[in-house]
């Protein structure tokens, strides 16, 4: 027979079991929608924007925080980049697992080792958020958002 103390551990463990894995779920799943279409474009010093031509993109996004997206996408032909704005600080946020294309620590050691360049893609696409764009000597590229400082 059990015992109240049994019962109340027993309840006291699935409704933390319960509680992790809806918080799990809400992190990695729940909120992230993939893009229908992923534009990218460079900004310039007088405000205007490179487009740049793309293929193979796939991008999530998320209601909840301007921080949730990313987009990975192949170049299509050379873009004229002289003109676009150089990021500095460019740091790649953690994607979800499930969105195999964007390794963020990858990404981060390539910009670190000068291995890509990184560029303003929209300064403040939401308040105090820049979009940034890191384009690899191949052709790879990849999309995220970051914190800009101005909300400090």
């Amino acid at each position: 027979m059990m015992n109240s103390g049994r019962l109340t551990v027993i309840v006291i463990v699935g409704v933390t079991l319960i509680f992790g894995v809806g918080v799990w779920y809400s992190n990695t799943r729940a909120y992230y929608a993939p893009l229908e279409t992923v534009e990218v474009n460079l900004q310039r010093s007088d405000g205007s924007f490179v487009t740049v031509d793309i293929t193979e993109a796939q991008g999530i996004d998320a209601d909840t925080s301007p921080l949730r997206y990313r987009a990975c996408f192949v170049l299509q032909g050379v873009p004229d980049m002289t003109e676009a704005l150089a990021y500095d600080d460019p740091t790649p946020l953690i994607a979800p697992n499930w969105f195999d294309c964007f390794d963020a620590t990858a990404i981060g050691t390539a910009l670190e080792q000068g291995q890509a360049t990184a560029y303003l893609g929209t300064r403040n696409i939401h308040r105090g958020v820049d979009r940034v764009v890191a384009i690899f000597p191949d052709g790879r590229g990849f999309v995220w958002h970051q914190l800009n400082g101005t909300l400090e």
